[in-house]
Formats: structure tokens, sequence, C-alpha cells
């Protein structure tokens, strides 16, 4: 199709993902300086487990030993440093979700997310004061509330080539308009395919956000909506409209130490909206100054909104049927496939 993509290149060893990562969490590294942790149980817990690897406070790089269903009787607290690597297996994570709380440098790729139930329960809940966050070509569907929740001063997050699907509440970024600690929040979406989900493409309060080479389509309320201060920079992004043609909604809220009540703005780059999609966008008010992408990060790999594009959106986000590449890292001796891999801390054998 002659389309250039971003990170192309970072399933040529298992550790090429860290710091590969396009916009905001350009700099997660995960587990890149740590051990492998394989996971080697499909169990809630206990040893080989992948919620013991994620617990551990060292870095990790955990890759998978086995596939199926892992059935979260509640959250998995993800800790610093750590690389959730779904790379030659097939995990579904059901039931709850991941919680990144006061966490930094985190790599969360090729995994499912599916059927989570119970009051609150995002599939990936990320606050508060998280940073350096990357998630990446993960499946995500039918949670209690939201696909993917980022607020309470988490910042520096990229999502990337991500299916969301069969939800109502997609993404939200910022919580409420009385958390003003959330001004700091920025995030990066792009090559992810919003497929049929109602609303939030995100939702956002205060944070900055750059939106690129996404598809969104058939949604049941609105594509993107800017609230309280938000700043959303949407740049050649697919918008395609079902019976709600307006893409773009605004919402007017008082921050908690404001005096008057606003909503957020957008500013649209080199969008295609098709299907009779109406954008929705409204005059940038005189004397505001919106950011600019190129502010915070110097280069990002965007195409054209084309058919081309959508029809990569369409057949290669979410999981994918991706080989385990090799380990080329020192700490750990490269070997020819997961069972032969040799863990230089026997963490299994550690007391609870």
């Amino acid at each position: 199709m002659g389309l250039v993509l971003p990170y192309a290149n970072v399933d040529s060893s298992l550790r090429a993902l860290a710091c590969k990562a396009e916009g905001f969490g350009r700099n997660a590294i995960g587990g890149l300086h740590g051990n492998l942790y394989c996971v080697t149980s499909l169990a809630d817990d206990g040893p080989g487990s992948l919620r013991y690897g994620c617990r551990q406070k060292e870095p990790l790089w955990i890759i998978f030993d086995v596939s199926g269903t892992i059935e979260l009787s509640s959250y998995l607290n993800v800790s610093s440093h750590k690389s959730i690597d779904g790379r030659g297996q097939r995990i579904k994570l059901t039931g709850k979700g991941l919680r990144l709380k006061e966490c930094e440098h985190v790599i969360i790729c090729n995994l499912e997310f599916e059927g989570g139930r119970g009051h609150d329960v995002d599939a990936i809940q990320i606050k508060p004061n998280s940073k350096h966050i990357w998630i990446d070509r993960c499946s995500l569907s039918d949670y209690a509330d939201g696909l993917i929740d980022i607020s309470r001063g988490s910042t520096e997050i990229t999502v990337s080539r991500c299916h969301f699907s069969n939800h109502d509440k997609t993404i939200l970024i910022g919580a409420d308009p009385s958390n003003i600690g959330d001004r700091c929040m920025r995030v990066t979406i792009h090559h992810c395919f919003f497929d049929g989900t109602r609303q939030r493409h995100p939702r956002v309060r205060f944070a900055k956000v750059h939106l690129f080479n996404n598809y969104t389509r058939n949604w049941g309320i609105y594509a993107v909506c800017a609230s309280v201060e938000s700043q959303i920079y949407s740049q050649c992004n697919i918008y395609e409209a079902a019976e709600k043609k307006v893409a773009f909604k605004y919402l007017t809220e008082k921050a908690a130490d404001c005096s008057e009540a606003c909503s957020g703005f957008i500013r649209s780059e080199g969008d295609l909206f098709v299907e009779g999609t109406q954008a929705g966008l409204t005059p940038m008010t005189s004397g505001i100054s919106m950011y600019h992408p190129s502010e915070h990060y110097t280069s990002w790999k965007v195409e054209s909104p084309s058919d081309a594009l959508k029809h990569f959106l369409q057949h290669n986000t979410g999981w994918q049927s991706t080989m385990l590449p090799a380990d080329n890292h020192p700490l750990v001796p490269q070997q020819p496939g997961v069972n032969q891999i040799i863990q230089e801390q026997n963490l299994d054998k550690r007391p609870e």
C-alpha cells in the first residue's frame, strides 16, 4: 500500500519496543534494564502468574509461555519499569483490568481485554500521577466503565494501533473539573481503530491531546469531546459517521479554581470527514493560544487519510499474531524459544 508507518522495526528484537513510541509516551522504556519474567500460569495470582510478576519492584520484561484467558478477581496493579509483552501468545484479560497507580515507564503490548465487570472497572486505569506509559496493539471491548481511563496528573502517555469495539465510554482523559492538577496531562493517540464504540474517542478535560491517523466510525453519540480547558490537535484522522453525523462535541464545565465555565478547543488539520460527517468545529476564541505537538516532540510519522490507511487500520490494529522476537539484551542470553529462556533471577521461588 506504500504506507510509511511508525516504529516499523520494533519486532526485530524483544526489547526494541523501548523508547520507540511516537508522541508524548516516546520515552517509555518499560522493563528495558530488567531481567525476563516468563508467565507460565493463567492463574490470577501465585508464582508464575502475571500478577506476581507485575508486583515485583525491580524492572522486568514480562513475556508469556502460555496462551489463554486470565480471569482477574481484582484490579491488577502494575509497578514501575514493567513491560507486559504479549507477542508470541494470545492472552485475554477479563473480570477486572490493569491499574497503573503512581508508576512510571510501563509498556503494555499485544493483549486482549474483554468482559470487565464491577463498579468503576476499566480495562486499563492510569491514575494517579503515572507517567511514561505506552499502550500498543491491544484489543479492548465490553468493560463496565471505560476501556482506558487517564486522570489525576498522569501524563506522557501514548496509545497506538489499538482496536476498540463493543463499548460505550471508550477513553476518558481527565476525570472531573475539580481536578485542576490534570492541566499537566499530555496524551498521544494514533493509528487506532474505534469500531462502532459510542463515545469518548476520547473525551478530554484539561489535557493536551494529539490525535493522528486514527479511524473512527459509526459512533453513537460523538467522536471526540473537548471540555474544560482541553486542547485537542486532530491531525489526518478519518471520521465516518452513521446516524450521528457530528464528529466533534464541546461540553462546558467550570474548573474548581475559575469563576466562569468554559469548554475545550479542537483544531483539525487534514482530517477526512466521510459519509456525510459534519466536523462540528467551533471558531477559536480570540486570545486563546492552542498548542502544537511540535512544541513537545520534533517528529512523528503521519500519513494522509486515505482508503489505504483505513484498510490498514481495520486489519492491523489490536492483538496481532506476532512471533516473540529473540532477546539480544546482555542481561539474558538469547534462546531459540520461549521454553528455553534462562532467567537469572528465579522469581517464582521467592516468598509472597
